[in-house]
């Protein structure tokens, strides 16, 4: 169901007229661009525990993204504009097999995916000095609201959203959205709280929400060290405080150990049950074209992390399928990482990592729920000749739960950019 918008809209419109009205700079052309990306995509999902309803998701499908994004008029306060379209392209789907989240769901026949899908998006943006504010289409990248872009198609959300960057080292946000659409959706929606596997969230009469509210910012201290503070509240279900610092520690021209120190507080706003202390901690050691690194992450309260659902959030063992964000969950991760342009091939890069949970609070009298994942990613991104910008992705992970699903996936990714102008 498409919505009507309450305060995006009208603002959109006003900004448009603005940018009409005033005159075309040569900046406004010359610093514009657009962007084709292509994006194949096959998915396979093995369902591997006992009495599984479907025994795997499989589905192909290609898709397109057009992004344009306009420079800025002359004057104090610029006006500009980008635009986004997104089509999806059914290749190879079945009834049996759908709910890779590649594919948009036909409303008329729920168990069978739509031979393609798309939108359209608009953003209005003012800038003054070194402040921007966008109104319409967005795709925020922060602790509180990370969209999602793991399947075929982008997530978006609509609302309005300040930066500002008026001091050296310091960036701040502040925003406002009042909906979300989803990476297999093509419509329009409100919000609510994730509560897969054993968040154990319980959500009172408002099962969604049409605001959620951001700001916070990061200060870059030294090129070493950086930190941030974020809130984010989904009105009438949860509020948030999220807190981060990184630390580079240089130990020669090819050394060098990053500590990455999270932690999240969220509570309920009085409309659900959250409750929740998240902490996590990864160190990295860099040795010339090789990284380890090592993680731990720990939760506790009534609940498990909160976040906006089908999006991306900042929990340190966030993976390929788990975030192991459960309720009262504890866990550790082991990873590898190679770049073979040491040896002579830039653009083919190695990742393999094993993340293992336990502690997570199941219900009463019974005994404790237990996650493990393992994930391996190559991939290739051609550097020169006819192929540039070609990439070739491929993804396989594995998990096992004594309360979850146990899945054998496989992810493969041919994806292309094309500079338009």
């Amino acid at each position: 169901m498409r919505h009507t918008p309450t305060f995006t809209c009208p603002l959109l419109a006003a900004s448009l007229s603005l940018g009409l009205s005033a005159p075309v700079s040569a900046a406004f052309v010359e610093d514009s661009k657009a962007v084709l990306d292509a994006r194949n995509f096959y998915m396979n999902r093995d369902f591997r525990q006992r009495g599984a309803a479907q025994s795997k998701a499989e589905e192909w499908a290609q898709g397109f993204m057009l992004r344009f994004e306009s420079g800025y008029t002359e004057g104090s306060v610029g006006v500009g504009f980008d635009a986004i379209g997104l089509l999806g392209i059914k290749l190879d789907s079945s009834p049996d097999r759908i709910g890779t989240g590649l594919l948009k769901s036909d409303r008329e026949a729920p168990k069978r995916a739509q031979d393609e899908y798309g939108e359209t998006g608009l953003t209005a943006k003012l800038r003054a000095s070194n402040s921007t504010l966008k109104l319409g289409t967005l795709q925020p990248s922060l602790p509180p609201l990370m969209r999602n872009d793991s399947r075929l198609l982008p997530q978006t959300f609509r609302g309005a959203w300040l930066t500002s960057n008026e001091v050296e080292g310091l960036s701040l946000d502040l925003g406002r959205i009042d909906r979300v659409n989803q990476r297999d959706s093509s419509d329009n929606e409100e919000m609510t709280v994730f509560n897969g596997g054993k968040r154990n969230i319980v959500l009172g009469s408002a099962k969604t929400s049409d605001e959620f509210l951001f700001a916070g910012g990061r200060y870059q201290w030294t090129p070493a060290l950086s930190t941030s503070y974020y809130y984010g509240g989904l009105d009438g279900i949860y509020k948030q405080h999220l807190v981060n610092l990184v630390y580079q520690l240089p130990l020669g021209e090819t050394q060098s150990l990053k500590s990455d120190i999270r932690f999240a507080r969220s509570r309920d706003d009085g409309g659900s049950n959250v409750d929740n202390d998240a902490f996590g901690a990864l160190f990295t050691y860099r040795l010339g074209p090789q990284s380890f690194t090592a993680s731990y992450q720990y939760l506790s309260g009534d609940t498990g992390f909160a976040y906006i659902a089908g999006s991306d959030n900042a929990l340190a063992h966030l993976v390929q399928i788990n975030d192991f964000g459960n309720q009262d969950e504890r866990s550790w991760q082991l990873r590898y990482d190679f770049d073979f342009a040491a040896l002579g091939i830039p653009g083919l890069t190695f990742m393999t990592r094993y993340l293992s949970g336990d502690n997570v609070e199941r219900g009463a009298g019974l005994s404790e729920g237990k996650t493990w994942e393992r994930n391996t990613d190559i991939a290739y991104v051609f550097q020169d000749g006819p192929l540039k910008n070609l990439g070739l992705r491929l993804r396989n992970a594995t998990t096992r739960s004594n309360f979850g699903s146990d899945l054998d996936e496989n992810r493969v990714i041919v994806s292309y950019s094309i500079p338009l102008w």
